[in-house]
């Protein structure tokens, strides 16, 4: 049975004096986890409005294209994967979106070694960026396994060939013990869930550091306090 609000007494608490407060203690997990979120960017900086005006250079539009791209290579693998591991090699529209995943991918590393060469001859890791670098160059490491073992996990003859022909330098590195390029089922695991997770965690960490630090300035630009 619910009560009404209108049938409380004057003197009932309601929901807003219920809720706690948030220096009232410091240890509850809640106020932990919402200075956790609070001290992630600073205040505005989440999704700004403005931006400086050198940010109109056609250089800095490159990561945002590089995530764009991002986001149809994993609609477009999802939609795959929900058909099956054979589907594109007997339907018009699963061979339709797997070359949407193709050009994506393939958009996907143009727009990200533009984005990673144009921040490296701006010296990107300049004011407190070192980490927002080294994140920007393990994600586009961890983005070539991806794509290696999406053309291991084509299912056709090309992929048994890449396959071939990559076990031996697998192998001579020591990598072969775990990481068997002639399994197609470990390397679509690795495709679909091992390397996307860790694609998508270093690129939402990268974009929180982007927010905080700011995008970098060129060499020769002026900035006004």
């Amino acid at each position: 049975m619910t009560t009404r609000a209108s049938e409380l007494s004057p003197d009932a608490t309601g929901p807003s004096e219920l809720s706690p407060d948030p220096t009232g203690d410091p240890d509850s997990w809640t106020n932990r986890l919402r200075g956790w979120f609070e001290g992630l960017v600073p205040a505005g900086q989440a999704l700004p409005d403005r931006q400086p005006v050198y940010v109109a250079s056609w250089i800095y539009v490159f990561g945002v294209l590089t995530l764009t791209a991002l986001v149809v290579v994993i609609a477009s693998g999802v939609v795959l994967s929900l058909g099956g591991a054979t589907w594109w090699h007997v339907s018009s529209v699963g061979h339709y979106v797997n070359s949407v995943h193709l050009w994506s991918v393939e958009l996907f590393f143009g727009f990200m070694v533009i984005h990673l060469w144009g921040n490296f001859w701006m010296a990107a890791w300049r004011g407190r960026r070192a980490m927002t670098w080294i994140t920007g160059i393990v994600l586009f490491l961890i983005s070539i396994g991806t794509s290696f073992t999406g053309f291991l996990s084509q299912s056709n003859f090309s992929a048994q060939w890449i396959a071939a022909e990559g076990k031996d330098g697998i192998n001579s590195i020591g990598a072969g013990a775990f990481f068997n390029v002639l399994n197609p089922a470990q390397m679509l695991l690795w495709h679909v869930v091992l390397l996307p997770l860790s694609v998508g965690l270093l690129t939402l960490l990268h974009i929180i550091l982007v927010r905080r630090h700011g995008v970098v300035p060129p060499l020769d630009a002026r900035l006004e306090n």
